[in-house]
């Protein structure tokens, strides 16, 4: 009896393949409810390691000081720490000493990064190739989260465009959004880019008419990255 050759797939890393095979959510929220919005969905989340991406530094120690508040084992990093507190935030993940590490996309970059369970996109990147970077660290074994405000909607779509699939989109059950007074933001409304525009903004619809207004306006600019 002649022993049969049994080979293994190669496996490719084009947009296309990675975003395929990867789990992806979104969700879509005000930025200004974000944080909310990601406490809870860390609470089922407790026993995972996740991997949890912002656009700035602002962002990263903002989010660890509240993840630790709500008694999260967290730890932000970033291009303000020295190469050796890197290394060491990276053996602490990988041993499990660290359950959630919050990153930005350069520094994630030079990151070796093992048994990621969830990776969080609190913010989508500033490039649409770096979303795909990111998924390599989920990929065929973990699940990606979107969070996904105005401003990221036409990232999404070009995300969308280069992977050929469309993003799971998902509502929190249960969740409150809440709304602020925008005098000071322009309309920001596009031309749709594909076929599910309509249903998303139906969603977005709904989603906005659940928010309570409130006299604030956020005006804290956005941080370079």
């Amino acid at each position: 009896m002649s022993e049969e050759k049994t080979t293994t797939p190669k496996k490719y890393y084009d947009y296309i393949s990675v975003g395929n095979r990867t789990q992806q959510i979104a969700y879509f929220v005000q930025q200004h409810d974000k944080t909310k919005m990601l406490v809870e969905l860390l609470k089922p989340l407790m026993q995972k390691q996740i991997l949890l991406i912002v656009k700035s530094k602002k962002s990263a120690d903002m989010l660890q000081a509240t993840l630790k508040e709500k008694e999260f084992n967290t730890l932000s990093i970033h291009g303000n720490h020295r190469t050796t507190q890197i290394e060491d935030a990276q053996n602490i993940f990988n041993t499990k000493g660290l359950q959630i590490l919050i990153t930005t996309d350069k520094i994630y970059e030079t990151m070796e990064l093992k048994d990621v369970e969830v990776l969080i996109n609190y913010d989508l990147p500033f490039e649409a190739p770096d979303y795909f970077n990111r998924l390599r660290s989920v990929d065929e074994v973990g699940e990606s989260i979107s969070l996904i405000d105005p401003e990221d909607e036409s990232q999404l779509a070009t995300i969308e465009l280069m992977m050929k699939c469309e993003v799971k989109e998902q509502e929190l059950e249960g969740f409150k959004h809440t709304n602020r007074t925008q005098t000071n933001i322009k309309d920001k409304t596009k031309k749709p880019r594909h076929k599910k525009v309509a249903q998303r903004a139906k969603r977005k619809a709904e989603i906005k008419s659940k928010w309570i207004p409130t006299t604030d306006v956020d005006e804290t600019p956005k941080e370079d990255k």
